[in-house]
């Protein structure tokens, strides 16, 4: 009798538990969904070309930068002296086939007065991100009045953004 009492529990049990899980309710809980935003910027240089240079006369060039960063985020852009300067204020390109270098200045305004540094608050341009690329021009001059040889002459700057 023991035994077909066991069977019978037993065999009742699947019976049970079906029948209980179709009595479940359905309900609402919430699930909190978090993200941390960073402050981060992104800097996008483009060369700056300086076409034919006559030594008689100023040569002039402009190019920009793309600075992107996090909308809110405050940011410094700076340029420093470059590979052959010996200051932000007396950069030079050099040739690689002579020994000869030319001078050349680096600005922030169209008038060719605001030197690019790296002092902040100084000679460096501030900002604020807005998450979107902002465009910065940057106006590059040769001097005249120098002496070098026929040639490609190069240099490489560093731009700098603090933020």
């Amino acid at each position: 009798m023991f035994q077909i009492r066991r069977v019978f529990w037993l065999a009742l049990l699947p019976a049970a538990l079906c029948g209980h899980a179709q009595a479940a309710t359905t309900g609402n809980v919430p699930m909190q969904v978090t993200a941390t935003v960073v402050t981060s910027c992104i800097v996008v240089p483009v060369p700056l070309v300086f076409t034919s240079v006559d030594p008689t006369a100023d040569a002039d060039a402009s190019t920009t930068i793309a600075v992107t960063c996090t909308g809110g985020t405050a940011y410094n852009v700076a340029i420093d002296q470059g590979s052959h300067g010996s200051s932000v204020t007396a950069r030079e390109m050099t040739s690689a086939t002579t020994t000869d270098s030319l001078a050349y200045s680096l600005y922030r305004d169209t008038s060719r007065t605001l030197n690019w540094g790296t002092t902040s608050g100084t000679d460096t341009l501030a900002g604020t991100g807005t998450g979107l690329a902002q465009t910065i021009p940057v106006y590059g001059r040769v001097t005249s009045g120098q002496s070098a040889a026929a040639g490609v002459y190069t240099d490489s700057v560093n731009v700098i953004v603090n933020y």
